[in-house]
């Protein structure tokens, strides 16, 4: 493990450049299925390859309940621990959350470093966040994750000197780091608070803009990504790999019928993704909160179709934002042959929803048309009258919403337009009459 940088001294579990030879366990509890557990160590392993470790084995282990030791029987820890040492593996990943005592009992008996699967995401993330705002919250959640674990950093004290003597030195220090830790998320916590703030009033300017905003979101590696490429025909980075995207990203883009429209791509979901995540992260997943339409992209390749779908509904759920309209692309159509029935059954039970391919533009101008139907609900036809000395206000209804018919007279100009609910307010004392 490398030392944090930094004036801690705790020690904080991350991938070195050399690429690290890890086992991947999963527990069987009873009322489980062998496939959902499959399953979730295939995702585990995807996980792990992206933090850029190397997989040498896959192991489900089956235990009536955990043990509270080592998380999986004695005697199946300590056949893992000559494996490793056989093996020359460098680390072992757990497929669920361990807590404080079994990663200190598990990390002695094995002699290798231990993870379970949000130290790895926490990892991960530690990775791609490139935005000030997404670095501040990574850290956080460390932090926030690391506090309870303090007292396995000194763990090496006893191996290296033994008992006696020992034990002042580490656990005054143990208490320094706490307090350091405690004061760091303070900190963290106050500059978050600020970049929030900072977020607020750019939303605050868009809303007076009155440009709709279009958060796409879904399960990592669905192809939100390359959706959101093709739609807004920009760039951004995509990878094969689990949370490329941390970082909300903005794009405008000008509808068929004039309307200009924010689009969002926003974070990737994943199963067992821990509540304090979605705490720490809640500042990334404000345009999900501020959206006036989710466009929901779902791999309709994937053979877990339905698991993930669900998986998104009730973090949307968790999140209070499910009375959102919602379109939902079933994506990947041209790997379709991959799960026909999973694709198709979506298509069928799904409201709003429609077959595209992200990769070839397949369905793409189908789908916008879906956004602009959608968006167009939430707006309200209005008459108004513009004074002949106000015409720049013209220019911003335009940018607003959709203008349908111009009368200009030389006091100035009748409009009839349609325009979001959000802008009403703008533009009330010039408003003649409300048609719908």
């Amino acid at each position: 493990m490398k030392e944090k940088k930094g004036p801690l001294t705790v020690l904080w579990p991350q991938f070195t450049a050399r690429k690290e030879k890890a086992v991947l366990i999963g527990l069987h509890l009873p009322g489980k299925e062998r496939r959902e557990i499959e399953d979730s160590l295939e995702e585990l392993r995807q996980l792990a390859l992206t933090a850029g470790a190397g997989v040498e084995h896959i192991e489900i282990t089956r235990k009536d309940k955990p043990n509270p030791k080592y998380y999986i029987g004695q005697g199946k820890a300590e056949e893992l621990a000559r494996v490793c040492q056989t093996k020359n593996y460098d680390l072992v990943i757990f497929d669920d959350d361990l807590v404080p005592a079994q990663v200190k009992n598990l990390q002695e008996l094995l002699q290798v470093k231990v993870l379970d699967r949000t130290e790895l995401i926490l990892d991960i993330f530690a990775i791609h966040a490139r935005s000030r705002e997404g670095k501040i919250q990574v850290e956080l959640a460390q932090l926030q994750y690391m506090l309870p674990r303090l007292a396995h950093a000194w763990t090496h004290l006893s191996r290296q000197w033994g008992g006696m003597g020992t034990r002042g030195p580490g656990e005054r220090q143990l208490e320094l780091d706490r307090r350091r830790v405690r004061l760091q998320i303070t900190r963290l916590s106050g500059e978050l608070r600020r970049v929030h703030g900072h977020r607020h009033l750019q939303r605050k300017r868009r809303e007076r803009i009155g440009l709709p905003l279009v958060a796409v979101i879904g399960y990592t590696n669905a192809g939100k990504t390359t959706l959101f490429n093709k739609i807004t025909k920009t760039s951004l980075l995509v990878a094969d790999k689990l949370f490329t995207t941390l970082d909300a990203k903005l794009q405008r883009l000008v509808l068929p019928n004039r309307q200009i429209v924010l689009f969002s791509d926003t974070v990737g979901f994943i199963k067992k993704l821990p509540h304090h995540l979605v705490e720490s992260f809640k500042a990334t997943l404000e345009e999900v909160y501020e959206a006036d339409l989710l466009l929901h992209v779902i791999d309709g390749s994937s053979r877990n179709t339905r698991e993930r779908y669900e998986v998104v509904i009730g973090l949307l759920k968790e999140m209070n934002v499910w009375d959102k309209p919602i379109i939902t692309a079933v994506n990947k159509q041209d790997l379709i042959d991959n799960n026909p029935k999973g694709f198709n059954y979506l298509l069928r039970t799904v409201p709003d929803s429609i077959a595209v391919s992200a990769r070839d533009g397949a369905g793409i101008k189908g789908l916008i048309s879906m956004i602009e139907a959608e968006l167009n609900k939430l707006r309200r036809k209005i008459t108004l009258f513009i004074p002949a000395g106000e015409m720049g206000v013209v220019s911003r209804i335009y940018n607003s919403g959709n203008i349908i018919k111009a009368e200009y007279t030389g006091a100035g100009v009748n409009l009839m337009v349609e325009l979001p609910p959000a802008n009403m307010g703008e533009f009330k004392k010039w408003i003649k009459d409300e048609l719908v």
